[in-house]
């Protein structure tokens, strides 16, 4: 599952102690396990096996450090993006932006003469609207824009109603209905070449039903697209979830075969068992853009406790890091694993709170944690994604160091940032000087 576990009574990122690190860079603190994201796209990529022309694009919306997306790029990876940004960083990772594709549904022009410019896979179309931009600058570019039409099946993902994107209340993609029609005007224009179709139905998704459901809802559509324009290639989209609870315990040997919940969650194994027996018969090369999976258990929060709290209603544990360094929790009440990074004695019952000025600064409310005390520190699990990438400098608090571990060494693979920074490209009006 991860590579974060206790070694003689302190926790450990593959061979690195992390209290260790922690008094070395500071805290706020995001640690990453190289060997953890190379498993996990390893063990999905190789689930796939049966679908010889196959593409892991990973969702670098979920992290875009160039640490990440540079280990990725050389395990072969390819890339989902949602921005000019999100493809600049992979070229100067050193990524191939032919084996990127670039979704979103607001791609201003500037986005799509960059895309066009840096040879890019696909566009994941989200509109009607959409197709004539991108037609019109491949038009004035001299070329045809490669595009994939997102469909929208309305299908259920069982997910957090922030998260969900497959269905008809959602913003993304276009109708299972009306696809047809926009595929047949999209090929009477110049500027565009149709090579694929595109699904994907929510995040964090703990089934493998919603995907089956999905797929075979598609399937109808996709064997006529690739009949009528000779598709090369059908993404199915990211969306499998991970353990966050209980996240640590996942790491210890045998623990997956005695916990009989295990038998339920969702693994690479049991995804392809039920996904690549409907895929392969198309014989188009298939695609799916994961995110969190690769990297939500990867990475961990460290923080250091600043004071703890009591009243005569509850006990607070104040930390160094807040709602700007990790939003998950307040944002889409989200449950991380909250541990100490040496083992303590005895347990309270306490909140988790950060230092901003906001009631919505939290990371747990009335959670049993180990008895912690001012000075120690603590480790938010499970926050490789939407962690640092979510992160602001609300309260002008100065973004958290990140950290890549891989074995018994580390490296900073972005710098703390420092009040300076806060600052940096701010100018005052020519009147106020």
């Amino acid at each position: 599952m991860h590579d974060f576990r206790i070694k003689s009574g302190r926790l450990h990122c593959e061979g690195v102690a992390l209290e260790a690190l922690a008094r070395e860079r500071g805290t706020p603190l995001y640690v990453y396990s190289q060997h953890t994201i190379t498993d996990h796209f390893q063990k999905l990529d190789r689930a796939l096996a049966d679908l010889p022309d196959h593409l892991v694009c990973y969702a670098m919306k979920a992290n875009s450090n160039a640490a990440v997306l540079r280990l990725l790029a050389n395990l072969g990876g390819g890339f989902d993006i949602v921005s000019a940004g999100e493809l600049y960083r992979v070229v100067r990772a050193g990524g191939d932006p032919r084996r990127c594709v670039f979704a979103g549904v607001g791609k201003r022009e500037e986005e799509i003469r960059y895309a066009l410019e840096q040879g890019i896979y696909s566009f994941n179309v989200e509109s009607a609207p959409e197709i004539g931009r991108i037609n019109k600058v491949a038009v004035a570019l001299g070329r045809r824009a490669p595009i994939a039409i997102r469909i929208n099946p309305n299908v259920e993902a069982g997910t957090h109603a922030k998260i969900t994107t497959g269905t008809y209340e959602n913003k993304f993609g276009i109708a299972i209905e009306d696809v047809a029609a926009v595929y047949a005007r999209a090929a009477r224009l110049p500027g565009i070449r149709i090579r694929g179709v595109q699904m994907h139905i929510g995040s964090q998704i703990t089934s493998v039903a919603p995907f089956v459901k999905a797929v075979k809802k598609a399937l109808p559509l996709v064997k006529k697209l690739q009949a009528l324009y000779n598709i090369e290639f059908f993404s199915i989209g990211g969306g499998i979830g991970i353990v966050y609870d209980p996240a640590l315990e996942s790491a210890t040997p045998g623990w997956w075969r005695r916990n009989p919940k295990a038998r339920t969650w969702l693994t690479p194994r049991r995804y392809a068992e039920n996904i690549v027996p409907l895929l392969a018969p198309l014989g188009l090369r298939v695609l799916i853009e994961p995110g969190r999976f690769i990297v939500g258990n990867a990475g961990v929060l460290v923080t250091q406790v600043q004071y703890v709290k009591s009243t005569p209603e509850k006990t607070f544990v104040i930390v160094d890091a807040g709602m700007n360094d990790l939003i998950r929790p307040i944002f889409y009440d989200s449950y991380h694993q909250i541990v100490p990074l040496r083992k303590t004695r005895g347990t309270l019952v306490a909140d988790v709170v950060g230092p901003i000025c906001e009631s919505g600064d939290y990371f747990a409310k009335g959670r049993r944690l180990a008895a912690v005390r001012e000075g120690d520190y603590l480790a938010l699990l499970s926050a490789g994604a939407y962690g640092f990438v979510m992160a602001s400098n609300y309260n002008s608090r100065p973004l958290a160091a990140e950290v890549l571990v891989n074995g018994t060494r580390h490296a900073v693979v972005r710098e703390r940032q420092t009040q300076a920074d806060l600052v940096r490209g701010e100018s005052l009006a020519e009147w106020l000087k």
